[in-house]
C-alpha cells in the first residue's frame, strides 16, 4: 500500500509519538476494506507505540478510528486517507500520540474550554485541496476536547450517504447531524463559530489597539508583500484579513511563479503567512472590512464584527471572488448542484450530467477534468467562440462526452427544492430559450473585485476596481491599493506581489512627506 520511501518518512515521524495509540478498524470483505486493512497494518508495524485491532463496530464500513488504549477513539476515517488527506492521517496519529500541535496557545485553551457534545462529520473528496484543512482542524478539536469526535467521510466511497444527505460540495461539515458549514474553514473560524461571544471579545480586543502607521487590508499575495515591505521600514504595521492567503487558497497548480517551478495555492499561502510572521506585523485574521472612514490625521477601518482600527495610511488588497451568473436559482442551489470548484466537487458528480459555464482557460480546463469523471459535460460560452488556449481547445475537442455550445446566455437554474435538475439558456443566434436536464453546474466566468465596502470613499472603475496611479495611490490621500481589487491589468499572483510592494513604498513615502509637513512651521 505504501512505498518504501513513504514508509521510511512516516516511520521517522512516528518516532515523535510520546504515548501509545490504538487503531481500531471496522472492515468487511470488500476490495476497499482490504486496502484499508493493509494500510493500517503497515502503519502499526512502523512503531511499537501503535497497536491495531480489527474488531471495530463503526456505522460506516470500511473505516478505522485512532485513539488511546482504554479510551473511546475520537478520530475516525471512513475512507482511505491518501492523496491530499494523507497529511490528515499523519497529524491525527502524531497529535493523538501527544505530539504538540502548531496552534496558538490561546486557541488551544479556547478548544479545551468548549462546553457541549460535538460529533463532526466532514464529507470530502480525495482530490479536494480545501478539505484537509477542515479535517485536520476538526481532528485536533477531537484530540484536545474529550467531548468532541471527528469523522472524515470520503464521498466517492459512500455515495449512498452522499445522496441521502444531499451533499453536492466539499468539504461539507455536519455537527450532531445538522449542517454546520461548507468550504474551507480554519480552526480559528470553527472555534469562533462554536464559542458564543468570541466575536465580540475579539472585536473589543482589536478596537483597543494603538493606531498603525500602515494598516494592510487583505492577506493575499499583494497584502503579504505590502506588509513585509512596510515592516522592513521599521514602522508599526498591521494586517486585517478575512482569511490569510485569500483567493490563492483556492488555486491549484501554480507553474508560473518565477523561480518556483511548481507549487500549489495552499502551500504558497502558508509560505506567505510564515514570511510575514518573520517580521513585527500584527496579523488580525478572520476579520472582514466593512467600511473605510476617511480622516485628516488617521483613517479608520471598521470590521463586520464592529471593531474599529486607526491608521495613518491604509493599503487595500482585498482581492477578488468568483463571479456569479446572477440568474434565478443560482444562489438558491449553491452547494446543491451549483459549484465553483470542479477539482474539489467534481467527484461528487460521478456518472452524472453537468454543465460548465465559461469558455476561457478555466472553463475549458474544468470541462476536461470533469469529462473523466461525469457522464457528460455541456460547456456553454456566451461569445461566438471559445477563448481558451488552442492546446486546451484541441484536447477538449478530442473528448467524446463533451458538447460545446457557443452564443449561449444562461438564464435560469432549475431545481426540485433540494437539488439542481436543469439549466435554461438563450440561444443568442435566434433568442430561443432552451433547457438542459442535468445534475450539476460549474460556474467559471472570472472574478469580481471585493470592493463593495469602498463605494463612496475611493474612486472605482465601472467594473468596481479601485483606481490607482503608478505608486498605488487611490483618490483618497493616504489610502493605497494593490492586487486584483485594483485597475492593474493582468490579474496574476506575481503581479499582485509587485503591486503590493509598490503600494507599500508609496505609503511609506506618503508618511515621510506628511511628517515633514507637520514639523514645518506655518
Amino acid at each position: 500500500m505504501l512505498d518504501t520511501a513513504i514508509k521510511e518518512q512516516l516511520q521517522a515521524y512516528l518516532g515523535r509519538l510520546q504515548r501509545p495509540i490504538e487503531i481500531v478498524a471496522t472492515l468487511d470483505a470488500s476490495a476497499r476494506a482490504q486496502e484499508m486493512g493493509e494500510l493500517v497494518k503497515e502503519i502499526a508495524e512502523l512503531s511499537d507505540k501503535i497497536s491495531l485491532r480489527t474488531d471495530g463496530s463503526a456505522n460506516l464500513v470500511p473505516s478505522f478510528a485512532i485513539g488511546r488504549p482504554g479510551e473511546a477513539a475520537r478520530i475516525e476515517f471512513a475512507g482511505i486517507p491518501m492523496g491530499h488527506e494523507f497529511t490528515s492521517l499523519v497529524l491525527a496519529l502524531l497529535q493523538t500520540g501527544g505530539h504538540p500541535p502548531k496552534v496558538e496557545p490561546e486557541v488551544i485553551e479556547q478548544i479545551k474550554a468548549l462546553d457541549g457534545e460535538y460529533r463532526f462529520e466532514t464529507f470530502i473528496s480525495l482530490s479536494c485541496h480545501n478539505c484537509p484543512d477542515v479535517v485536520q482542524a476538526l481532528n485536533l478539536i477531537a484530540v484536545l476536547n474529550p467531548r468532541a469526535m471527528s469523522v472524515m467521510i470520503d464521498g466517492a466511497l459512500f455515495q449512498d450517504v452522499v445522496n441521502e444527505r444531499q451533499i453536492m460540495a466539499v468539504p461539507t461539515v455536519f455537527l450532531n447531524g445538522q449542517p454546520f458549514g461548507q468550504g474551507r474553514m480554519t480552526i480559528e473560524e470553527i472555534v469562533a463559530k462554536l464559542d458564543v461571544g468570541a466575536e465580540k471579545r475579539e472585536a473589543e480586543k482589536i478596537s483597543a489597539k494603538e493606531a498603525f502607521d500602515v494598516l494592510v487590508v487583505g492577506g493575499g499575495p499583494a497584502g503579504a508583500a505590502a506588509a513585509i515591505y512596510a515592516a522592513r521600514k521599521g514602522i508599526r504595521t498591521g494586517v486585517l484579513a478575512e482569511r490569510f492567503g485569500g483567493q490563492v487558497l483556492d488555486t491549484l497548480a501554480i507553474e508560473n511563479f518565477i523561480s518556483v517551478k511548481e507549487t500549489d495555492g495552499p502551500k504558497l499561502a502558508a509560505g506567505l503567512e510564515q514570511h510575514v510572521r518573520e517580521y513585527d506585523v500584527d496579523i488580525m485574521n478572520l476579520q472582514r472590512a466593512d467600511a473605510l472612514i476617511p480622516g485628516e490625521q488617521f483613517h479608520e477601518v471598521r470590521t463586520a464584527s464592529g471593531a474599529v482600527l486607526k491608521a495613518k495610511s491604509v493599503i487595500i488588497a482585498t482581492g477578488a471572488r468568483w463571479r456569479e451568473m446572477n440568474v434565478p436559482g443560482e444562489r438558491e442551489y449553491r452547494a446543491k448542484g451549483v459549484a465553483y470548484c470542479p477539482h474539489c466537487d467534481g467527484p461528487l458528480f460521478k456518472g452524472k450530467r453537468v454543465a460548465v459555464i465559461g469558455g476561457g482557460n478555466s472553463g475549458v480546463e474544468a470541462a476536461i477534468d470533469l469529462a473523466g469523471i461525469v457522464a457528460h459535460v455541456t460547456l456553454l460560452e456566451f461569445d461566438v467562440k471559445l477563448r481558451a488556449d488552442a492546446v486546451l481547445q484541441k484536447k477538449l475537442a478530442s473528448l467524446p462526452n463533451v458538447t460545446v455550445i457557443t452564443q449561449a446566455l444562461t438564464t435560469e437554474v432549475h431545481g426540485d427544492g433540494q437539488k439542481v435538475v436543469a439549466l435554461s439558456y438563450k440561444d443568442r443566434t435566434n433568442d430561443e430559450v432552451k433547457r438542459i436536464e442535468l445534475e450539476g453546474i460549474f460556474v467559471q466566468i472570472g472574478l469580481l473585485p471585493n470592493t463593495d465596502w469602498l463605494k463612496g470613499t475611493v474612486a472605482l472603475s465601472n467594473r468596481g476596481e479601485i483606481e490607482i496611479d503608478a505608486r498605488g495611490q487611490t483618490s483618497l490621500p493616504g489610502v493605497f491599493a494593490a492586487g486584483d481589487a485594483t485597475t492593474v491589468p493582468y490579474k496574476q499572483i506575481i503581479i499582485a506581489m509587485g503591486a503590493g510592494a509598490t503600494a507599500s513604498l508609496g505609503a511609506f513615502d506618503h508618511l515621510i512627506r506628511s511628517s515633514v509637513q507637520e514639523t514645518v512651521p506655518a
